[in-house]
């Protein structure tokens, strides 16, 4: 049945379109980035700039600096799940479905973490914090180098892990008032291995979830925001058994796996590379 009133031209509401597939899932992605926009500029026009302490402006500043990663990793999700759904086209092509459906769902991420980058970089300048100079922004615009695609779905998700935490804190702080990888897995075409050597990548003694407070940060070709923050005296808005439990219980919900320690994410993916 069309969805279209022949007589007035417009769009039956009422009416249940055909289902699909990899369509049906673009419409659902579209209609839930637009139930959650919202305002930058609405947004920076309700904040109290008078009312942020030092503290504050130091979070700002850094988070700011810190969301300039996210383009170069939506970026890359869109150029890897494309490169991921041509091999599988014709001979799995549900899978070929899935990783389209992840590149398409990257162009609504990039639109939404430009919203959070253009606020936390503009509301710093207001608050005439060190400038980010264009020789930075470069820097951290750099695309990572490819890698596996579960991999990189489960590093961007455990970064993502890492910002709310962050960010949850950091509100709780303040005076002033994407990605599904269970399928990879379930394809059988990727290994939980993956999801369990980026786990381990960060929950290990000295790993990547303790960021720039780190005794040695490895020195690398492409930017880790985590790497970076400097907080200058300010509390440091860490949580670090959060941010484990959050890995813990994402590595359970894509791999089936159960872990509640560093040291089992590490003995379980040993087991897997044998």
């Amino acid at each position: 049945m069309s969805v279209i009133n022949d007589e007035a031209g417009t769009v039956d509401p009422t009416v249940e379109p055909s289902r699909d597939g990899l369509m049906d899932v673009i419409w659902e992605q579209q209609r839930f980035h637009e139930h959650r926009r919202w305002s930058a500029v609405e947004f920076l026009g309700a904040v109290d700039t008078r009312s942020l302490g030092e503290n504050d402006r130091t979070y700002v500043w850094n988070f700011g600096r810190a969301e300039l990663t996210t383009k170069p990793g939506a970026d890359r999700l869109a150029r890897l799940s494309d490169s991921e759904c041509r091999k599988w086209v014709g001979k799995d092509d549900v899978l070929a479905s899935v990783l389209q459906a992840c590149g398409t769902w990257s162009r609504y991420w990039n639109e939404e973490e430009a919203h959070h980058e253009s606020v936390l970089t503009h509301l710093s300048r207001m608050l005439s914090c060190e400038p980010i100079r264009d020789d930075v922004v470069i820097r951290y615009r750099e695309i990572f180098g490819d890698d596996d695609m579960l991999r990189t779905l489960f590093l961007l998700a455990i970064s993502e892990i890492n910002a709310t935490v962050f960010y949850t804190s950091m509100a709780s702080k303040v005076k002033d008032e994407g990605l599904r990888a269970r399928a990879l897995v379930d394809s059988g075409k990727y290994s939980p291995r993956s999801v369990l050597a980026v786990a381990h990548l960060f929950v290990r003694p000295g790993g990547e979830l303790y960021g720039s407070a780190r005794d040695r940060v490895e020195d690398r070709r492409h930017i880790n925001w985590w790497d970076h923050l400097e907080f200058k005296g300010a509390e440091r808005p860490d949580d670090h058994d959060r941010q484990r439990k959050l890995i813990f219980a994402f590595v359970e919900d894509v791999t089936s796996i159960a872990v509640n320690s560093a040291e089992e994410v590490e003995d379980r993916w040993l087991e897997m590379v044998g």
